[in-house]
């Protein structure tokens, strides 16, 4: 059996996979924290970029530091965001680069809980938060909510029963019911709030919900790399024969994601 190791080489292949629903779930995420206009952001567990590119958007910051552990998002990021309120930088989530009470607002998308010490992210989250300042987190439920990776871990486990490991349904706690709300609340965090976001992810064909699957990065797509030509054409095969697709073709699913905000 493989153990779980989650590569994150390339911003390209992660934006195909997840990039375009993982923006829907960060629009409502953002018109959901009450902080005002010209403050001072920090976005942990930065990734390709993409939320912080809504806050611009959606929030008019004075500035925003993006920071992530790998150097090839951070590379990417840089690479497809020029704003110069913007500014990348290589960092873990454990030691963030930056002063006590530096930022209005320090968010996380989808990436706590593959940080090795979330508890300790979220300390560092706050720290670096000022007195009355929001942190904010969000997490995609696996177990259930978020149906495209649902489908993929029963369709592999059905065909190998030794991957259910991998599933990330299973390997991480922090995307359960509450789970966020306990560890901001055991953080210190006051007034903490948790909601549930959900947005429609519609696939044109199935090719549409395959392809990203072969890109390589994140835990599904480095499963699929490990498999011979013919798993990989079995495993295929049995999401097409299983996947809810409509007449036209159309794939219609669901995804959720876990969020919660505090204040410090």
């Amino acid at each position: 059996m493989l153990d779980p190791v989650d590569s994150w080489q390339s911003g390209n292949s992660y934006d195909r996979f997840m990039g375009r629903w993982s923006r829907l779930v960060a629009q409502e995420f953002l018109q959901w924290l009450p902080v005002p206009e010209h403050g001072r952001w920090l976005d942990v567990g930065c990734g390709t970029g993409a939320l912080s590119s809504l806050v611009l958007d959606l929030k008019r910051p004075k500035q925003i530091l993006a920071v992530d552990a790998s150097p090839e998002f951070i590379t990417f990021a840089r690479s497809t965001n020029e704003d110069a309120r913007l500014r990348f930088e290589t960092a873990t989530a454990e030691s963030l680069p930056a002063e006590p009470g530096s930022f209005d607002a320090v968010i996380s998308g989808l990436a706590l809980n593959f940080m090795a010490q979330p508890g300790q992210a979220v300390a560092e989250m706050k720290r670096v938060t000022k007195p009355g300042g929001i942190v904010a987190a969000y997490l995609w439920d696996y177990a259930q909510g978020m149906q495209m990776l649902r489908y993929f871990w029963d369709a592999v486990t059905a065909l190998d029963g030794s991957a259910a490991a991998l599933d990330e349904g299973l390997r991480f706690p922090l995307f359960r019911e509450g789970e966020l709300e306990r560890l901001f609340r055991e953080s210190g965090l006051a007034d903490v709030r948790f909601k549930a976001i959900e947005v429609p992810t519609v696939f044109a064909d199935f090719e549409d919900y395959w392809q990203p699957f072969l890109g390589g990065v994140g835990p599904a797509p480095g499963y699929i790399l490990s498999l011979d030509t013919a798993e990989r054409e079995a495993l295929k095969e049995r999401l097409r024969s299983t996947l809810p697709q409509s007449d036209d073709g159309t794939i219609s699913l669901k995804a959720r994601a876990w969020a919660v905000q505090g204040i410090v």
